[in-house]
């Protein structure tokens, strides 16, 4: 206890000591404003990506079902679209959604990419990335804290009262973790009333209807932003207490902020990408269809692969013509076409998605060097922002694409008939409500931890070493 009230009475007097600097009032004032402008900006993107989503999701369904009766092969080409709604703590970790589209038109025959981005309709200001919470938390707050903690304890070294503290019995370990505990306390009162904040939005957009995925993660989000600020305490305090001089420790602690919030995330991006690279969009559509025409044109009557499937049926059926089928002919072909573009496609994909999951592995590997790259990853996880959720709604709107032209081909097989008339080959549109309305599911927490497994080792083991390297600091520094 004698050693804790040690600890408690150096991190009251190393806040005092800060709070006597003026400009630390309008620097905390600055960032609480930001603060502030990040979750109202965060909200109206959520609310406004929402209602637009909601909207137009509600009125390509209507669209779907106010179509007339006509052919199911019409209908499929007709088409449908899939939108991606945001999870409410997107509010607060924008992550790579302004830059991903939330919208995709799903069509027979074809996969189509997402589009409407925001950043398709935003200007060159959005390169500079958005104000979030998340942004500020990872990185403004961070600098704060070095500016905080940069003359802990070189300051006292300067000016000769350090070596009085030691002689006086305080120890190294009680310094050191008292200067901690005082710049977290000063961060304490923006960090606070941010999650306060955070966590009262977070409820009303869910009309205080939780899950219990949804309450994991967010506080999966507070406690792992905790963590990474702390980290950015003892780091200032640890070089301060290695600095000779004040302004030494300042320039390293900036060169820190500098190296892992702006020179390294870049970096390693651009190695990955340069080690991994991946084929362009028009290349690897070109692919796809290359190896489409491979297997057969099923839209061609004389197709080599498709004249086979022919034969084969009107062998088994013990016809000489197609219209003889008991079953719509056409229908049939297109089944089987949408059965082979849709596998060389998957095919060509998760090709595609190894090499991104390669480079995405590069930049995760470097979260060992590099703790903010770990907690942006883990942030965009948890709020379902990141590349991996992006391509979850890929996957999910490509499974109902096929689900949905699978249905209407096997509607022409049972009700189109293969005799030729001058009558319309159509169906009621009563069937077109048999293809359920889209709905995206985001991705649990245990894909979210499984998928993030490596940012969360890696923030573990920062926690860990900091601990050790207080320990070896307490037995190593010096006073002069």
């Amino acid at each position: 206890m004698k050693i804790l009230q040690s600890e408690i009475l150096i991190a009251r007097h190393f806040r005092k000591s800060i709070f006597k600097n003026s400009a630390i009032y309008i620097i905390t004032a600055i960032i609480g404003i930001l603060l502030l402008y990040a979750a109202f900006t965060g909200w109206d993107n959520y609310k406004t990506q929402n209602e637009t989503s909601e909207k137009y999701q509600h009125e390509s369904r209507e669209d779907w079902l106010k179509n007339p009766d006509k052919n199911p092969h019409r209908m499929a080409h007709y088409g449908n679209f899939a939108f991606r709604k945001s999870t409410p703590l997107s509010v607060f970790e924008f992550g790579m959604e302004p830059f991903f589209g939330n919208a995709i038109f799903l069509e027979a025959h074809k996969q189509n990419t997402a589009n409407f981005s925001e950043a398709g309709f935003s200007n060159s200001m959005l390169r500079f990335g958005e104000i979030s919470i998340a942004m500020v938390l990872q990185v403004l707050l961070p600098l704060l804290i070095f500016f905080l903690g940069f003359n802990a304890i070189a300051y006292e070294r300067e000016n000769g009262t350090l070596k009085i503290l030691l002689t006086q019995g305080i120890n190294w370990k009680q310094l050191l973790i008292g200067k901690t505990l005082g710049i977290a306390s000063v961060i304490m009162l923006l960090f606070v009333p941010t999650i306060i904040i955070l966590v009262l939005v977070w409820l009303f957009l869910q009309n205080f209807s939780i899950t219990a995925d949804e309450t994991i993660k967010m506080l999966l989000f507070i406690f792992f932003h905790l963590a990474y600020l702390l980290f950015f305490c003892v780091i200032a305090v640890l070089i301060s207490a290695v600095s000779k001089t004040s302004k030494k420790a300042l320039i390293t602690l900036i060169g820190i902020w500098l190296l892992f919030t702006i020179i390294l995330p870049r970096t390693t991006q651009a190695i990955g990408a340069y080690i991994y690279e991946a084929p362009s969009k028009i290349q690897f559509t070109s692919d796809i269809e290359k190896d489409i025409l491979k297997e057969g044109d099923s839209h061609n009557p004389n197709d080599p692969h498709y004249k086979k499937i022919k034969d084969s049926l009107l062998l088994a059926y013990k016809v000489d013509s197609v219209q003889k089928l008991p079953f719509n002919y056409s229908g049939y072909i297109m089944t089987e076409g949408e059965k082979i573009s849709s596998r060389i496609y998957n095919e060509h994909l998760a090709e595609l998605l190894k090499i991104y999951k390669k480079q995405n592995s590069f930049s995760k590997t470097v979260s060992f060097l590099n703790p903010y790259i770990a907690i942006k990853n883990l942030s965009m996880g948890l709020s379902n922002t990141d590349y991996e959720s992006y391509i979850d709604f890929q996957k999910q709107a490509e499974d109902y694409r096929y689900a949905m032209a699978q249905k209407m081909n096997a509607l022409q097989i049972k009700y189109i008939s293969n005799t030729k008339s001058d009558e319309p080959k159509i169906i009621g549109k009563e069937h077109w409500a048999e293809v359920e309305e889209f709905h995206y599911e985001p991705e649990k927490i245990g894909t979210v931890l499984k998928n993030e497994i490596v940012s969360i080792i890696s923030i573990l083991l920062w926690i860990a070493v900091l601990f050790i390297l207080i320990r070896i600091a307490s037995h190593k520094l010096k006073a002069i």
